[in-house]
């Protein structure tokens, strides 16, 4: 499942990735739930010696034979894109409110894919302090 998603995501902040995939500054992959599920979550640098927790964006099973992605989005959005398209869906073991699943089978367009994880990703910054939006670099702080 790693190679669905993972090209999706520059882990570590790096901006090495191909130029049509997005780079999103403090993301890392984690194993929380164990090595068979891969979450991919963003935090801002370390201050005062405490390390922050990282707040997941986006999650896939890593054995699963149909594969698919657990992206956050807004909630009237999700309703949206799920009425729209039968590959998106309450997310599995998530908030259906704010969680969808999102079948990478091919069907929905590589392009929609990358903006729903890149939105996934902004809706999780924007939870968090304008400090770490800023340790980030976050691109929507010059749009406020």
């Amino acid at each position: 499942m790693r190679e669905a998603i993972g090209p999706l995501v520059s882990l570590h902040g790096r901006c090495d990735t191909p130029p049509n995939l997005p780079c999103f500054p403090g993301s890392y992959e984690d194993f929380p739930f164990g090595p068979e599920t891969s979450v991919f979550k963003v935090r801002a640098a370390v201050s005062g010696g405490s390390k922050q927790e990282g707040k997941m964006f986006a999650a896939s099973a890593m054995d699963d034979q149909n594969l698919a992605v657990s992206l956050k989005c807004d909630p009237a959005l999700a309703v949206q894109l799920r009425s729209a398209h039968p590959e998106i869906t309450g997310a599995w073991h998530m908030n259906k409110t704010h969680w969808n699943g999102v079948r990478l089978d091919g069907a929905l367009p590589d392009s929609m894919v990358r903006d729903m994880v890149e939105d996934s990703y902004d809706l999780v910054v924007s939870s968090l302090s304008r400090k770490q939006q800023e340790q980030l670099g976050w691109a929507r702080l010059a749009k406020d």
